[in-house]
Order: structure tokens, then C-alpha cells, then sequence
């Protein structure tokens, strides 16, 4: 991996955890000097990160964290919406569909241990599986790589929202009701349960003050 790819991995991390707060200015010198690289390679991944919309470039100030505001997330659902429900009936329309009745099961499993503490890290990693079969089943890589990108400031936005226990049990039952719909291929209603999913977790993220911190 080149430098400037591991210093633009490990600015991303500390700001999708929050780490590394909005309006944090990211000083050339002070990433190069912490991440231990010449100011060339932290120079290039503050351009990605500038692209990916992580960070912003304000006059007298350099390259800052960028915020998350109400409207920004408003912006964003409306993205996810147009995105994710498009992908889940191409899913279910799609031949391969094998995997999906396994994963509802998981989820269906993961409705009585989500609100275990030791375990939310494991159903995290239960929704990007689903994610990555959706984006198999769709088959269109220009849907798949908006959705990457569209991925990284999704969980930058889930970081900010707590992890009620209540919402990863509703978001367990509402990730089930995608895969057996999508098993079945049903498009219609995979559509109309990512609709559901969708609404849900952004009324649950408005919920907590956007732009406070974690």
C-alpha cells in the first residue's frame, strides 16, 4: 500500500469514529509528523478526503473536517433512499439470490442480541454483509460504487447516533424483512422495506443533535 493510500485510510477511520471532530483543521505538518510521512503522501490523501467530502478546504484555514448538519443529512437520505431501494429490486430480480434467506435468519437471530454491548460490533459487520450481497445480486458496478462512496458518510452518521438498544432490534426486524424479500423476489416489497429501513433510521438519527459530540 502506498503512503499517501495508508495516510488517507487512517484520516478517514479517525473521522468516520470521530476522532477527529468537524472543523478539525488537518495540517499538513501536524498529520505528517503524527502519521510518521513526508508532507507529500498527506498532501494527496487530503485531496481524496476533500473529494470524498470528509473535508473541506476553507480559505486561511487549510483543509478542515467537514460538518455534518441537518440539512447535509436530509441531503443524504435523500441519496440513500434513491440508491438503496434501487439496488434492493435489482437484488430480488436478480438469479442470485441464495444467500438472502440465510441472512434474514441471521437477522432474525440478531433481533434478541442486539442489544448485547459485545455484540453490536459483530451485527455491524451482519449489515455490511448484507450490503456487499445486495450489491452482488444488483450486478451494476456504477450502482455499487456510488453506494461505496455513499457508505463511508453513512457511518460517520451512525457513530453520531447512540446505539439504542430498542432502534438495533427494530433495525435487526427491518434488515430481515429486506433479505426474505429479496429471497422470495419479491422487488416490490424489498423496495418497500428499504423504504421503511430508510425512514426509520433517519428519524432515529434526528433524534440526537447533529454536529454534537461524541
Amino acid at each position: 500500500m502506498r503512503a499517501s493510500d495508508k495516510v488517507y485510510e487512517s484520516l478517514r477511520t479517525d473521522i468516520v469514529e470521530w476522532r477527529l471532530h468537524p472543523g478539525t483543521v488537518l495540517a499538513e505538518v501536524e498529520q505528517s509528523e503524527r502519521l510518521g510521512v513526508s508532507r507529500t503522501p498527506v498532501r494527496e490523501a487530503l485531496a481524496r478526503l476533500v473529494a470524498d467530502g470528509l473535508a473541506v478546504a476553507q480559505r486561511g484555514r487549510g483543509v478542515v473536517v467537514s460538518e455534518v448538519s441537518e440539512d447535509h443529512l436530509e441531503d443524504l437520505f435523500v441519496l440513500r433512499r434513491a440508491l438503496e431501494i434501487t439496488s434492493a429490486r435489482q437484488a430480488a430480480a436478480s438469479e442470485n439470490r441464495a444467500e438472502f434467506a440465510s441472512l434474514a435468519q441471521k437477522f432474525d437471530q440478531a433481533v434478541d442480541l442486539a442489544d448485547l454491548s459485545g455484540s453490536r460490533e459483530d451485527y455491524y459487520q451482519l449489515v455490511t454483509h448484507l450490503d456487499d450481497t445486495v450489491d452482488a445480486a444488483a450486478n451494476n458496478p456504477y450502482l455499487a460504487t456510488a453506494l461505496r462512496t455513499l457508505r463511508v458518510h453513512l457511518q460517520r452518521v451512525r457513530r453520531l447516533a447512540k446505539d439504542n438498544p430498542t432502534r438495533l432490534r427494530e433495525s435487526a426486524r427491518e434488515h430481515a424483512a429486506i433479505a426474505w424479500a429479496i429471497s422470495a423476489g419479491n422487488a416490490e416489497v424489498a423496495a418497500a422495506a428499504t423504504t421503511v429501513h430508510l425512514h426509520n433510521s433517519l428519524t432515529h438519527i434526528k433524534t440526537y443533535t447533529v454536529g454534537s459530540e461524541r
